[in-house]
């Protein structure tokens, strides 16, 4: 990986990471069926949902107009499932993680697409249907909104979906057409050692040697 991007990822507070290639992602309407039945309450509310990204074919070729994904993740500890408030403070964790991996790319990245978790949160009133985006060059689009299993797209990139009792994981994903290129054995960094951060002198989390 250039030095880049691994300190991009370093500085955001990712946890975990793997590279796929987005042509052998699947994008299912399957998956968009759960958002239309509302699961997370976000549907036809904020430009970074469905609706609002398109067709499930729009986002796949939108998707695989590009030649590099790399996925990356957030892990949160919770007391318990039930801890519905800890739960909600994770989700908005990991967008802050995505909109800071967001910034570090900007300078070195001119063509790129980031993809999160559900929902924006950048407004505390979102102006869809009735006006354009307050912030089209920062809103990220809903990663399972797009159709993407996020479990099997964890398995292909190398990555753990599920990382142990009374943890829970997000997900996100910045596809890029760039000369950044991943050099690692095995695609796949973790950002921990046996479980907890590892910090180096200037306080970034960084990947496992």
């Amino acid at each position: 990986m250039t030095n880049e991007l691994k300190t991009s990822l370093i500085r955001a507070g990712v946890y975990e990471y793997g590279e796929v290639d987005p042509k052998t992602v699947e994008f299912t309407e399957e998956v968009r069926k759960y958002c239309e039945d509302n699961v997370c309450r976000q549907y036809g509310k904020t430009w970074a949902c469905p609706p609002a990204v398109g067709t499930v074919d729009e986002c796949r070729e939108r998707a695989r107009s590009f030649d590099k994904m790399l996925v990356f993740s957030g892990k949160y500890d919770l007391e318990d499932y039930t801890d519905f408030e800890a739960i909600h403070a994770a989700m908005t964790g990991f967008k802050s993680i995505a909109r800071k991996l967001d910034e570090e790319v900007k300078p070195f990245l001119s063509d790129y697409l980031m993809l999160s978790n559900e929902g924006c949160g950048m407004c505390e009133v979102c102006t869809y249907p009735d006006a354009p985006c307050r912030f089209p060059d920062r809103v990220h689009g809903s990663i399972e909104g797009y159709g993407i299993y996020v479990n099997k797209l964890a398995e292909m990139a190398g990555m753990n979906y599920n990382n142990g009792k009374n943890t829970v994981t997000f997900f996100g994903a910045l596809l890029y057409n760039a000369n950044h290129e991943l050099n690692t054995n095995a695609d796949r960094n973790r950002a921990t050692t046996q479980g907890r951060p590892y910090t180096n002198r200037d306080g970034a989390r960084e990947p496992r040697p």
